[in-house]
């Protein structure tokens, strides 16, 4: 099982805030940005009192899930949606499909996912659908979204199941399975344990297995699991899932080695510094301890600013802009 932190992948236009997940990426050597029909998971928030203008979306299945806030939708084919915590929509926007989102400004804030899926061909029929879902039951899985013609509540052309749960503190849960697919979670808010290893808000995990993994609640937490065949016929020509600035996994191979080796090239001069600084402080006047641990100082704010920089590392400087 393969866990991966909080996106360092932000965009921050004013007012709308997107974190984006890329499921591929948490491969020790990733050669996709996504991972089978999965193409991103979209951790969108929008102030009251925002619009985003028409634009258009081709070849992505979208699917929205509002846990918190109201989107409202407009289209050319629907008209005017409203997405909450009780109603999902799914845009299957295919050869081409418009559509604006909007907050009011008496709106509440909105935070929501945006879950990017590759269909299985290019230039799909538009289609839109939206409507009301089952009430959340405590600590079971709410199955929402299935591969068209399996009788789920609402479809995307692909291989892929989307599931949710709210689990209470201390609850321990199996997540879902299928034969042959594979296994991506998100944690939209809480704490969760799976596979001895802690995952806070925001964290996500990648089993490339159908084998049974159980999840337990630390706090009260939400969260998102994805059932996919990684190898399903898809295409990669979403116009936001498979975005052409998408930086290629050559290069994120390269800048996740990068970041492992700063963050052990971290650690090590900072244990070094500490151990400098309790011997100077037990002497007077310079010595050589002193003189060394000036100079680990130095590296351990350098490295210290380095950190910084890179938790705030955005879409742009990776290249990235939808």
């Amino acid at each position: 099982m393969l866990k991966g932190e909080r996106t360092f992948v932000v965009r921050d236009a004013g007012g709308f805030v997107a974190h984006v997940n890329m499921p591929g990426w948490l491969k020790p050597k990733p050669t996709d940005h996504g991972h089978g029909p999965l193409a991103m998971v979209v951790e969108s928030l929008l102030d009251p009192g925002r619009l985003v203008a028409m634009h258009e979306h081709r070849n992505d299945e979208i699917i929205s899930w509002v846990p918190e806030g109201v989107m409202r939708h407009d289209d050319k084919a629907g008209g005017r949606l409203l997405i909450d915590r009780d109603h999902l929509m799914v845009m299957n926007a295919g050869a081409s499909f418009w559509h604006s989102e909007e907050t009011l400004a008496s709106d509440p804030p909105l935070r929501m996912l945006q879950i990017l899926v590759r269909p299985c061909a290019a230039d799909l029929e538009p289609k839109i659908q939206h409507g009301p879902i089952p009430a959340a039951a405590a600590n079971t899985w709410r199955h929402l979204v299935g591969p068209e013609g399996e009788g789920t509540l609402f479809y995307v052309r692909s291989a892929i199941d989307f599931f949710d749960v709210r689990l209470d503190a201390g609850v321990r849960v199996e997540f879902p399975r299928k034969p042959g697919r594979d296994l991506y979670f998100y944690v939209f808010d809480g704490s969760v344990v799976v596979d001895a290893s802690t995952f806070a808000e925001g964290e996500q995990g990648l089993h490339l297995s159908d084998d049974r993994l159980d999840v337990e609640a630390k706090s009260p937490s939400t969260l998102v699991a994805f059932l996919l065949n990684p190898n399903a016929a898809v295409t990669k020509r979403g116009t936001v899932g498979d975005h052409r600035k998408i930086p290629p996994a050559i290069i994120i191979r390269a800048f996740l080695r990068w970041r492992k080796f700063r963050h052990l090239w971290y650690h090590h001069f900072s244990r070094r510094f500490f151990r400098a600084k309790d011997c100077s402080d037990t002497k007077d006047g310079p010595t050589k301890d002193q003189g060394r641990a000036t100079r680990i100082r130095g590296s351990y704010c350098n490295f210290s600013r380095a950190k910084s920089d890179l938790n705030g590392t955005s879409m742009s400087v990776i290249g990235f802009e939808p």
